[in-house]
Protein backbone atom coordinates (compact mmCIF):
# COMPACT_ATOMS: atom_id res chain seq x y z
CA UNK A 1 0.00 0.00 0.00
CA UNK A 2 1.11 3.07 -0.99
CA UNK A 3 2.53 5.45 1.55
CA UNK A 4 0.26 8.60 2.21
CA UNK A 5 1.80 11.92 1.16
CA UNK A 6 0.37 15.36 1.88
CA UNK A 7 -1.57 15.80 -1.45
CA UNK A 8 -3.25 12.14 0.00
CA UNK A 9 -4.44 14.03 3.10
CA UNK A 10 -8.09 15.51 2.85
CA UNK A 11 -8.00 19.73 2.43
CA UNK A 12 -9.47 21.35 5.16
CA UNK A 13 -9.78 25.20 4.75
CA UNK A 14 -9.70 27.83 7.33
CA UNK A 15 -13.60 29.52 8.10
CA UNK A 16 -14.02 32.25 6.20
CA UNK A 17 -14.39 35.42 7.91
CA UNK A 18 -18.15 37.42 7.09
CA UNK A 19 -17.99 39.80 4.31
CA UNK A 20 -17.37 43.01 5.51
CA UNK A 21 -20.61 45.48 6.67
CA UNK A 22 -20.55 48.45 4.32
CA UNK A 23 -20.03 51.83 6.82
CA UNK A 24 -22.25 54.70 5.96
CA UNK A 25 -20.16 57.58 4.52
CA UNK A 26 -21.88 60.14 7.49
CA UNK A 27 -21.01 57.14 10.14
CA UNK A 28 -17.30 57.03 9.28
CA UNK A 29 -15.91 60.58 9.05
CA UNK A 30 -17.74 61.22 11.75
CA UNK A 31 -15.37 58.27 13.52
CA UNK A 32 -12.23 59.88 11.82
CA UNK A 33 -13.26 63.24 13.44
CA UNK A 34 -11.13 64.37 16.06
CA UNK A 35 -12.95 65.89 18.96
CA UNK A 36 -12.41 65.55 22.12
CA UNK A 37 -14.89 67.39 24.99
CA UNK A 38 -14.54 70.90 24.52
CA UNK A 39 -12.84 71.14 20.93
CA UNK A 40 -15.45 69.56 19.11
CA UNK A 41 -15.05 71.36 15.86
CA UNK A 42 -14.73 68.49 13.30
CA UNK A 43 -17.27 66.42 14.09
CA UNK A 44 -19.36 69.86 14.17
CA UNK A 45 -18.56 70.12 10.47
CA UNK A 46 -19.48 66.24 10.13
CA UNK A 47 -23.21 67.13 11.27
CA UNK A 48 -23.10 70.05 8.97
CA UNK A 49 -22.29 68.38 6.23
CA UNK A 50 -24.66 65.75 6.35
CA UNK A 51 -27.74 67.26 7.89
CA UNK A 52 -28.26 70.13 7.75
CA UNK A 53 -29.39 70.32 3.94
CA UNK A 54 -32.09 67.71 5.59
CA UNK A 55 -33.63 70.06 8.34
CA UNK A 56 -36.20 73.04 8.46
CA UNK A 57 -34.31 75.01 10.55
CA UNK A 58 -30.29 73.92 11.87
CA UNK A 59 -27.72 76.26 14.00
CA UNK A 60 -25.31 75.66 16.79
CA UNK A 61 -25.29 77.43 20.13
CA UNK A 62 -22.67 79.06 22.40
CA UNK A 63 -21.93 75.22 23.54
CA UNK A 64 -21.03 74.00 20.49
CA UNK A 65 -24.60 72.34 20.47
CA UNK A 66 -25.58 70.94 16.75
CA UNK A 67 -29.21 71.90 16.46
CA UNK A 68 -31.29 70.18 13.64
CA UNK A 69 -35.35 70.23 13.51
CA UNK A 70 -38.24 69.35 11.45
CA UNK A 71 -41.80 70.42 11.21
CA UNK A 72 -41.12 73.71 13.85
CA UNK A 73 -44.56 74.65 14.24
CA UNK A 74 -45.77 71.46 15.56
CA UNK A 75 -46.40 71.83 19.46
CA UNK A 76 -45.68 67.95 20.35
CA UNK A 77 -41.69 67.38 20.06
CA UNK A 78 -39.13 64.89 20.55
CA UNK A 79 -35.80 65.77 20.97
CA UNK A 80 -32.74 63.05 20.13
CA UNK A 81 -29.93 63.47 21.84
CA UNK A 82 -26.23 61.99 20.72
CA UNK A 83 -22.75 63.36 22.22
CA UNK A 84 -20.14 64.35 19.57
CA UNK A 85 -17.47 64.55 22.50
CA UNK A 86 -14.62 61.86 23.27
CA UNK A 87 -12.20 61.30 25.85
CA UNK A 88 -8.92 63.00 25.71
CA UNK A 89 -6.07 64.94 26.71
CA UNK A 90 -4.86 68.36 27.33
CA UNK A 91 -1.68 69.67 27.76
CA UNK A 92 -0.37 71.48 30.61
CA UNK A 93 3.17 71.96 31.43
CA UNK A 94 6.29 71.56 28.88
CA UNK A 95 9.17 70.86 30.60
CA UNK A 96 12.76 72.35 29.47
CA UNK A 97 13.98 69.29 27.53
CA UNK A 98 10.25 69.57 25.62
CA UNK A 99 8.65 66.70 27.44
CA UNK A 100 4.35 67.56 27.07
CA UNK A 101 2.95 66.80 30.43
CA UNK A 102 -0.96 66.51 30.28
CA UNK A 103 -4.39 66.28 32.00
CA UNK A 104 -7.56 64.22 31.33
CA UNK A 105 -10.59 65.17 29.10
CA UNK A 106 -12.93 62.77 30.43
CA UNK A 107 -13.06 59.64 32.43
CA UNK A 108 -9.57 57.67 31.94
CA UNK A 109 -8.58 54.28 33.34
CA UNK A 110 -4.87 54.71 33.87
CA UNK A 111 -3.45 52.03 32.71
CA UNK A 112 -4.33 52.86 29.11
CA UNK A 113 -2.65 56.57 28.31
CA UNK A 114 1.01 54.91 28.40
CA UNK A 115 2.71 53.60 25.31
CA UNK A 116 -0.05 55.46 22.56
CA UNK A 117 0.18 56.99 19.80
CA UNK A 118 -1.45 60.32 20.01
CA UNK A 119 -2.50 63.72 17.71
CA UNK A 120 -2.20 66.94 19.08
CA UNK A 121 -5.11 69.40 17.87
CA UNK A 122 -2.73 72.87 17.40
CA UNK A 123 -3.44 75.48 15.98
CA UNK A 124 -0.76 75.34 13.80
CA UNK A 125 -1.70 71.75 12.67
CA UNK A 126 -2.15 68.47 13.82
CA UNK A 127 1.37 67.32 15.44
CA UNK A 128 2.13 63.97 16.12
CA UNK A 129 3.42 61.87 19.77
CA UNK A 130 3.86 59.61 21.87
CA UNK A 131 2.65 59.06 25.30
CA UNK A 132 5.91 58.07 27.68
CA UNK A 133 6.50 56.40 30.95
CA UNK A 134 9.53 54.93 32.88
CA UNK A 135 9.86 51.44 31.04
CA UNK A 136 9.40 48.58 33.07
CA UNK A 137 13.09 47.24 33.33
CA UNK A 138 13.66 50.99 35.71
CA UNK A 139 10.73 50.07 37.91
CA UNK A 140 11.29 48.43 41.46
CA UNK A 141 8.92 45.98 42.43
CA UNK A 142 6.53 47.83 44.00
CA UNK A 143 6.03 50.56 41.33
CA UNK A 144 5.33 47.58 38.69
CA UNK A 145 2.23 46.77 41.17
CA UNK A 146 0.91 50.57 40.64
CA UNK A 147 -0.96 52.10 38.53
CA UNK A 148 1.30 55.14 37.26
CA UNK A 149 -0.62 58.54 38.21
CA UNK A 150 -1.19 61.35 35.66
CA UNK A 151 2.15 63.50 36.22
CA UNK A 152 3.87 60.19 35.85
CA UNK A 153 3.14 59.97 32.28
CA UNK A 154 3.73 62.93 29.32
CA UNK A 155 3.83 63.29 25.57
CA UNK A 156 7.10 62.90 23.64
CA UNK A 157 6.60 65.02 20.11
CA UNK A 158 10.56 64.42 19.42
CA UNK A 159 11.31 67.89 20.69
CA UNK A 160 14.62 68.61 22.10
CA UNK A 161 13.14 71.60 24.20
CA UNK A 162 11.18 73.83 26.14
CA UNK A 163 11.47 76.31 23.03
CA UNK A 164 11.06 74.04 20.18
CA UNK A 165 8.50 72.29 22.08
CA UNK A 166 6.18 75.50 22.24
CA UNK A 167 7.01 76.65 18.96
CA UNK A 168 4.89 73.65 17.77
CA UNK A 169 2.13 73.67 20.48
CA UNK A 170 0.59 75.65 23.01
CA UNK A 171 -0.97 75.29 27.14
CA UNK A 172 -4.36 73.95 26.74
CA UNK A 173 -3.80 72.71 23.27
CA UNK A 174 -5.91 68.96 22.94
CA UNK A 175 -4.91 65.59 22.27
CA UNK A 176 -6.71 61.89 21.15
CA UNK A 177 -5.32 58.71 20.65
CA UNK A 178 -4.32 58.05 16.92
CA UNK A 179 -6.57 54.92 16.21
CA UNK A 180 -8.83 54.14 12.98
CA UNK A 181 -12.24 52.90 12.22
CA UNK A 182 -11.10 48.93 11.41
CA UNK A 183 -13.27 45.88 10.75
CA UNK A 184 -12.76 42.90 13.16
CA UNK A 185 -15.12 40.92 11.35
CA UNK A 186 -18.66 41.38 9.10
CA UNK A 187 -20.31 43.77 10.83
CA UNK A 188 -17.98 43.92 13.97
CA UNK A 189 -16.34 47.41 14.41
CA UNK A 190 -13.32 48.99 16.54
CA UNK A 191 -12.38 52.54 16.71
CA UNK A 192 -11.64 55.39 19.22
CA UNK A 193 -14.86 56.80 19.44
CA UNK A 194 -17.85 54.70 19.14
CA UNK A 195 -18.61 55.87 22.56
CA UNK A 196 -20.53 58.10 21.61
CA UNK A 197 -20.37 58.83 17.94
CA UNK A 198 -22.87 55.87 17.19
CA UNK A 199 -24.87 57.10 19.47
CA UNK A 200 -24.70 61.25 17.32
CA UNK A 201 -25.22 58.55 14.11
CA UNK A 202 -27.82 57.02 15.49
CA UNK A 203 -29.88 60.49 16.17
CA UNK A 204 -28.63 62.44 13.15
CA UNK A 205 -29.08 59.11 10.72
CA UNK A 206 -32.63 58.86 12.30
CA UNK A 207 -33.26 62.24 11.90
CA UNK A 208 -32.34 62.64 8.03
CA UNK A 209 -34.85 59.48 7.49
CA UNK A 210 -37.82 61.15 9.22
CA UNK A 211 -37.04 63.89 6.92
CA UNK A 212 -38.14 62.02 3.77
CA UNK A 213 -41.55 61.27 5.25
CA UNK A 214 -44.12 63.88 4.17
CA UNK A 215 -46.70 64.14 6.92
CA UNK A 216 -45.16 64.71 10.12
CA UNK A 217 -47.18 64.96 12.70
CA UNK A 218 -44.69 65.90 15.81
CA UNK A 219 -42.04 68.81 15.65
CA UNK A 220 -38.20 66.35 15.97
CA UNK A 221 -35.30 68.52 17.50
CA UNK A 222 -31.92 66.36 16.82
CA UNK A 223 -28.83 67.21 18.84
CA UNK A 224 -25.71 66.15 18.28
CA UNK A 225 -24.04 67.53 22.19
CA UNK A 226 -21.29 68.82 23.48
CA UNK A 227 -19.40 67.83 26.65
CA UNK A 228 -21.30 65.08 27.67
CA UNK A 229 -17.72 63.65 29.02
CA UNK A 230 -17.53 66.15 31.58
CA UNK A 231 -21.34 66.39 32.60
CA UNK A 232 -23.82 66.04 30.03
CA UNK A 233 -23.23 70.27 29.45
CA UNK A 234 -24.19 70.76 26.13
CA UNK A 235 -27.55 68.42 26.90
CA UNK A 236 -28.47 70.02 29.54
CA UNK A 237 -28.75 73.30 27.91
CA UNK A 238 -30.57 72.56 24.57
CA UNK A 239 -33.36 70.44 26.62
CA UNK A 240 -33.69 73.72 28.45
CA UNK A 241 -33.43 76.00 25.05
CA UNK A 242 -36.04 72.96 23.16
CA UNK A 243 -37.87 72.12 26.37
CA UNK A 244 -39.39 68.86 24.33
CA UNK A 245 -42.26 66.47 24.98
CA UNK A 246 -39.81 63.65 25.13
CA UNK A 247 -36.18 63.50 25.03
CA UNK A 248 -34.13 59.96 23.63
CA UNK A 249 -30.35 60.01 24.64
CA UNK A 250 -28.49 57.63 22.33
CA UNK A 251 -25.65 56.37 23.90
CA UNK A 252 -23.19 53.15 24.46
CA UNK A 253 -23.98 51.10 26.86
CA UNK A 254 -21.45 48.12 28.60
CA UNK A 255 -21.86 44.77 26.22
CA UNK A 256 -21.58 41.84 29.05
CA UNK A 257 -20.86 38.76 27.02
CA UNK A 258 -16.85 39.31 27.04
CA UNK A 259 -14.74 37.24 29.88
CA UNK A 260 -14.57 38.78 33.46
CA UNK A 261 -17.93 40.50 33.04
CA UNK A 262 -20.10 38.84 35.96
CA UNK A 263 -23.67 39.31 34.97
CA UNK A 264 -25.03 39.10 38.30
CA UNK A 265 -23.30 42.36 39.00
CA UNK A 266 -23.50 44.48 34.95
CA UNK A 267 -26.92 42.62 34.06
CA UNK A 268 -26.80 40.45 30.62
CA UNK A 269 -26.22 42.44 27.40
CA UNK A 270 -25.07 41.10 24.27
CA UNK A 271 -22.85 42.67 21.99
CA UNK A 272 -24.92 41.74 19.12
CA UNK A 273 -28.35 41.81 20.81
CA UNK A 274 -30.03 44.52 19.46
CA UNK A 275 -30.48 48.13 20.89
CA UNK A 276 -30.77 48.46 24.53
CA UNK A 277 -33.71 50.04 26.08
CA UNK A 278 -33.48 51.68 29.59
CA UNK A 279 -35.77 50.88 32.25
CA UNK A 280 -35.42 53.18 35.95
CA UNK A 281 -36.26 55.93 37.40
CA UNK A 282 -34.15 58.31 34.65
CA UNK A 283 -36.75 57.23 32.35
CA UNK A 284 -40.51 57.91 31.80
CA UNK A 285 -42.38 55.03 32.13
CA UNK A 286 -44.90 55.57 29.02
CA UNK A 287 -42.17 56.41 26.84
CA UNK A 288 -39.92 53.03 27.93
CA UNK A 289 -43.39 50.92 26.82
CA UNK A 290 -43.46 53.17 23.27
CA UNK A 291 -39.78 52.31 22.85
CA UNK A 292 -40.70 48.77 23.37
CA UNK A 293 -43.86 48.49 21.25
CA UNK A 294 -42.21 50.12 18.59
CA UNK A 295 -39.43 47.76 18.55
CA UNK A 296 -41.90 44.43 18.34
CA UNK A 297 -43.53 46.39 15.77
CA UNK A 298 -41.09 46.19 13.08
CA UNK A 299 -39.79 43.21 14.22
CA UNK A 300 -36.31 44.91 15.59
CA UNK A 301 -34.61 42.90 18.59
CA UNK A 302 -34.11 44.17 21.66
CA UNK A 303 -32.29 43.98 25.04
CA UNK A 304 -33.47 45.70 28.53
CA UNK A 305 -30.95 47.30 31.14
CA UNK A 306 -31.90 48.09 34.69
CA UNK A 307 -30.87 51.41 35.96
CA UNK A 308 -31.40 52.48 39.25
CA UNK A 309 -30.23 55.65 39.26
CA UNK A 310 -29.71 58.78 37.04
CA UNK A 311 -27.94 57.47 34.11
CA UNK A 312 -24.56 58.09 33.65
CA UNK A 313 -25.99 59.87 30.00
CA UNK A 314 -27.61 62.76 28.04
CA UNK A 315 -30.92 61.58 29.65
CA UNK A 316 -30.01 62.61 33.29
CA UNK A 317 -30.22 65.85 32.53
CA UNK A 318 -32.86 66.38 30.12
CA UNK A 319 -35.54 64.09 32.05
CA UNK A 320 -35.05 67.56 34.57
CA UNK A 321 -35.42 70.56 32.24
CA UNK A 322 -37.94 73.21 32.78
CA UNK A 323 -40.64 71.33 34.25
CA UNK A 324 -40.04 67.94 33.38
CA UNK A 325 -39.46 66.08 30.27
CA UNK A 326 -40.32 62.60 29.40
CA UNK A 327 -37.26 60.76 29.19
CA UNK A 328 -36.02 57.87 26.86
CA UNK A 329 -32.45 56.39 26.30
CA UNK A 330 -31.55 53.61 23.48
CA UNK A 331 -27.90 52.32 23.66
CA UNK A 332 -25.63 50.24 21.44
CA UNK A 333 -23.90 47.51 23.01
CA UNK A 334 -20.53 48.30 23.70
CA UNK A 335 -17.09 46.37 24.56
CA UNK A 336 -14.30 47.93 26.01
CA UNK A 337 -15.45 51.35 26.76
CA UNK A 338 -13.16 54.48 27.51
CA UNK A 339 -10.54 52.67 25.67
CA UNK A 340 -9.07 53.48 22.36
CA UNK A 341 -10.18 50.18 20.87
CA UNK A 342 -14.04 50.48 21.26
CA UNK A 343 -15.85 47.56 19.82
CA UNK A 344 -19.39 47.68 18.27
CA UNK A 345 -21.70 45.94 15.84
CA UNK A 346 -22.52 48.06 13.09
CA UNK A 347 -25.93 46.12 12.31
CA UNK A 348 -27.16 47.16 15.80
CA UNK A 349 -26.13 50.74 15.44
CA UNK A 350 -28.44 51.03 12.31
CA UNK A 351 -31.32 48.73 14.31
CA UNK A 352 -31.40 51.52 16.83
CA UNK A 353 -31.89 54.15 13.79
CA UNK A 354 -35.10 52.05 12.68
CA UNK A 355 -35.82 52.10 16.45
CA UNK A 356 -35.85 55.67 16.36
CA UNK A 357 -38.03 56.11 13.89
CA UNK A 358 -40.46 53.73 14.48
CA UNK A 359 -40.85 55.79 17.83
CA UNK A 360 -40.93 58.73 16.54
CA UNK A 361 -43.60 58.18 14.11
CA UNK A 362 -45.77 56.47 16.66
CA UNK A 363 -45.83 59.86 18.83
CA UNK A 364 -49.32 61.13 18.23
CA UNK A 365 -49.47 65.20 18.25
CA UNK A 366 -50.78 66.46 21.59
CA UNK A 367 -49.88 62.97 23.15
CA UNK A 368 -49.39 63.05 27.19
CA UNK A 369 -46.46 61.22 28.90
CA UNK A 370 -48.00 62.45 32.22
CA UNK A 371 -48.07 59.52 34.62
Amino acid sequence: MPKKTSANKEKTSAPKKAKPFPVPSFLRELLDAKAPTGHEFEAQAVCDKFVKNYADEYRGDVLGNRIATLNPKAKTSVMFAGHIDELGLQISYVDDRGFLYFNLLGGHDLIIPSGRRVLILSKKGVVRGVTGKRAVHLLSAAERAKVPETHEMWIDIGARSREEALARVDIGDPAVYDEALEILDGSVAVARAFDDRAGCYVAMEAFRRLARIEKLGVRVDAVATTQEEIGTRGAQTAAQDLNPTVGIAIDVTHATDHPDADNRKFGRVSLSGGPVICRGPNINPLVFDKLVAAAKRIGVPYQLEADARPTGTDARVIQMANGGVAAGLISVPLRYMHTPGEVVDLAVVDQCVQLLVAFTTSVEPGESFAW
